[in-house]
């Protein structure tokens, strides 16, 4: 059977009227919407109050993602099919259709879905708008992905403002949608670390339903090291410290302080940040186990063989430590990422990897055998 490769984190444009058109009615009101300016910028609008005027929360503001304040001197109007930017994105962000285009064009066989505007929806602190929220949005991802079951595999999105709208989400996603992963941002919620006990009952349930955990980062939060390098300044320096800072936090929060000791059948990908960290994280890891002094930990495995019975990690395509690292945490362990359709993703990245000219089984397992040991594909 011919090797099938697997895009462990791509992603998708949401429509302007998504949730409109998939949220319950009774929450379409207060709904996440993508508004336009007068001077020809995009907000998307995720508040608990969308009264215009001072102090309303709004993301993408000019075009980017980055939080903000809405100006009481900008002008908001509905965002239409007629307005630029935002619908003219990489049309199989938007159509699954063209998507597989792409994807044949890539040599991309099968890829699991990410959102992108739907990253931050954890904004809302409105437990019943929040869980409506991501209802929508796991509605239509499904519909999408419906195009090409075979091919095409959703990632739910869960609320966890309240712990036990979470567990009913993701139980709605295995059960009725047949999602095989579900992702969650790195960063706290409500103040509480993903390591922290009131989440214990997600793991066990996401445990229980042979869910994958996938741990996927974005902009517009308070993310670690963003205050030191902030966007406004020096975008890549942001970029580059961010997503990884936090993507090391969250692998403390699931090895080193317990979660996947706990939950042993847990399976957790940590992605979005590139991989050549994790080695020298886990040996960090390692000594604070090993070291009798420093040890307050739970934990009764070293963290390095915790990481390499359950944990992923995923690659950029262009990473040369790849190669090196393999033995070390595992082949069956790594992952590779498209990041499709966003403008830092990568073009070609079956491609890159190919022309890395990696041990055969490396590259196998890199291309595919890591996903399907991750999402449970047979």
């Amino acid at each position: 059977m011919a090797l099938k490769t697997i895009d462990a984190d791509g992603h998708i444009l949401e429509p302007p009227s998504l949730w409109q058109d998939y949220i319950d009615p009774g929450f379409r009101e207060k709904a996440p919407r993508m508004l336009y300016t007068e001077q020809g910028g995009e907000v998307f609008w995720v508040s608990d109050d969308f009264s215009l005027g001072d102090g309303v929360k709004t993301l993408g503001a000019g075009g980017t993602f980055s939080a903000s304040d809405t100006a009481p001197d900008i002008k908001l109007m509905e965002l239409d099919a007629s307005s630029p930017k935002w619908v003219e994105g990489v049309a199989g962000g938007f159509d699954p259709t063209k998507r597989l285009v792409d994807m044949d064009r890539d040599e991309i066989d099968q890829t699991f879905l990410y959102p992108t505007l739907g990253l931050f929806l954890d904004l809302v602190s409105d437990v019943p708008q929040a869980a409506a929220n991501y209802r929508a949005y796991n509605r239509w991802l499904a519909d999408y992905c419906s195009a090409a079951p075979d091919r095409l595999f959703g990632v739910g999105a869960l609320p966890l403002q309240s712990v036990e709208t979470a567990i009913e989400e993701l139980r709605h996603c295995v059960k009725t949608l047949g999602f095989k992963a579900i992702f969650l941002r790195p960063n706290p919620y409500n103040g509480r670390p993903l390591h922290h006990p009131d989440f214990h009952p997600l793991w066990a349930e996401a445990q229980e339903l042979d869910c994958a955990i996938a741990i996927h980062g974005g902009a517009a939060q308070p993310n670690l090291g963003s205050d030191r390098f902030p966007a406004n300044e020096c975008m890549a320096a942001e970029h580059c410290v961010a997503h990884t800072f936090e993507m090391m936090a969250a692998s403390v929060s699931f090895i080193l302080c317990g979660i996947c000791e706990l939950y042993p059948r847990l399976r957790v990908a940590f992605l979005e940040a590139g991989g050549g960290w994790m080695l020298g994280w886990l040996d960090r890891m390692d000594r604070h186990y090993v070291d009798s002094v420093m040890n307050d930990t739970i934990l009764t495995t070293r963290p390095s063989e915790i990481y390499r019975r359950q944990c992923f990690t995923s690659f950029e395509p262009h990473e040369r430590s790849i190669g090196l690292l393999s033995d070390m945490l595992g082949s069956e362990t790594m992952l590779w990422s498209s990041d499709y359709p966003h403008p830092d993703g990568f073009w070609r990245a079956v491609g890159m990897i190919r022309d890395l000219k990696l041990d055969p089984k490396v590259e196998a397992d890199l291309l595919s055998n890591g996903a399907k040991r991750l999402y449970g594909l047979q």
